[in-house]
């Protein structure tokens, strides 16, 4: 199994190696942005190498107050995210495709990039030199969610990223997402600091959109997946229409959830969406309604 590379519309880069796939794109000086793509390319041909030569510590739950046992930038830098949470079982896993994200954009941050992205299957790093803004567009159903797709898609929101925010990172978590979920909520974007830091509390916040409803069908994960790091946790697999009021109450522990780690500095804001409903948590200059995509812009 070899890292495979190929060019998609628009200039943008596919990289894929195993379960990574990544979506690559940068604006600059022309020299500049094929020097960082190269060695973007050859950090990425590494990454997945250095993951699986960790991965038994990587599916282990982070414990609170214990130094972290990982060796490897990207590993340290999952487990330093979760921990920072303090959310009872979580495992490093929770972060890896942000972590994964973070680590190529650091090739991009560099003289001559105005701008730059890396989206892993919804989990996004990026690069703002002063003055650049991204668009960045939300998925309410992850179900539907296409990274390499090359048809402009209907996105459900909009929000601007500004480089003099504190985000650099936006990452997306759900049941109906690539991942398990404990939750119900359809997806939960949320913006931080770091790409590992929002895949992070994206995991959180959507483990706590829940509620206890005779319709909604869970599986111990290690039934689904043999190799999962969830073990006998039950997983949602299936969310059937539920009663308004069950809707209103779930969301609305997830924005306690999503509060909490605002208020500690480890969320910048989130968007929670669960049957056809949205709830926001907002901060001062976090999400302005943006235009249509155009080049350049970023879909989480």
């Amino acid at each position: 199994m070899q890292a495979q590379r190929s060019v998609l519309p628009g200039g943008r880069l596919h990289y894929q190696h195993g379960p990574i796939d990544l979506v690559i794109a940068a604006e600059g000086e022309e020299a500049a942005v094929a020097a960082a793509h190269e060695a973007a390319w050859r950090r990425f041909t590494t990454v997945l190498g250095e993951l699986v030569a960790e991965l038994p510590l990587l599916r282990q739950p982070v414990q609170a107050g214990m130094p972290c046992p990982l060796q490897r930038p990207v590993a340290r830098r999952m487990w330093r995210a979760c921990a920072a949470l303090g959310a009872g079982f979580i495992t490093p896993m929770a972060a890896v495709a942000g972590a994964v994200a973070q680590e190529l954009i650091g090739c991009y941050q560099q003289p001559g990039i105005v701008r730059a992205w890396v989206n892993n299957g919804g989990d996004i790093a990026l690069h703002l030199a002063p003055g650049a803004q991204a668009r960045v567009g939300l998925f309410a159903d992850l179900a539907r969610f296409d990274v390499c797709s090359t048809a402009a898609p209907a996105t459900d929101a909009r929000f601007t990223v500004d480089a003099a925010m504190p985000v650099r990172g936006v990452a997306t978590s759900g049941w109906r997402g690539r991942s398990f979920s404990l939750g119900i909520a359809d997806s939960v974007t949320v913006l931080a600091g770091t790409a590992a830091e929002a895949d992070a509390a994206a995991t959180v916040i959507a483990n706590a959109v829940n509620a206890d409803h005779p319709g909604i069908v869970r599986r111990p994960a290690c039934t689904l997946k043999d190799d999962t790091d969830l073990g006998e946790w039950p997983v949602t697999v299936d969310v059937p229409p539920l009663p308004p009021a069950v809707v209103a109450a779930a969301l609305q522990a997830g924005r306690h959830k999503a509060r909490q780690l605002q208020s500690r500095g480890l969320v910048h804001a989130a968007m929670l969406v669960c049957q056809g409903r949205f709830v926001g948590v907002d901060n001062d200059d976090s999400a302005r309604p943006a235009r249509p995509l155009a080049t350049g812009s970023v879909l989480a």
